[in-house]
């Protein structure tokens, strides 16, 4: 059974509970600083890991120190669901072990 998407008063009510995420269209989004690129690859293998248990991935971009994720659930048409903010929480409880900012 697909998730429901969220209405625009969940998702703001949801964000404020996130610093640093945003909705930036259909999608809910954040850029993690690290301070190498070493450190900001091993937080992508982090984070993929994490998609990976619990079947949930985002468009992550790795850039030299950075790291941004945009998140959306497909099978809700591309809304922002219950998925999403589990995702962006998960991350936002692992980001800090590698230092990222």
């Amino acid at each position: 059974m697909p998730t429901e998407p969220l209405s625009q008063k969940e998702i703001e009510d949801r964000l404020a509970e996130l610093p640093g995420w945003s909705l930036d269209g259909d999608r809910i989004t954040r850029t993690y600083r690290l301070s190498t690129h070493f450190a900001a690859t091993a937080l992508v293998v982090h984070i993929a890991q994490t998609q990976e248990e619990l079947n949930h991935h985002s468009d992550l971009t790795l850039g030299y120190n950075t790291v941004s994720l945009a998140v959306h659930t497909h099978d809700a048409g591309g809304a922002v669901t219950v998925k999403d903010f589990e995702l962006a929480g998960k991350v936002e409880a692992l980001a800090p072990g590698h230092g990222a900012t």
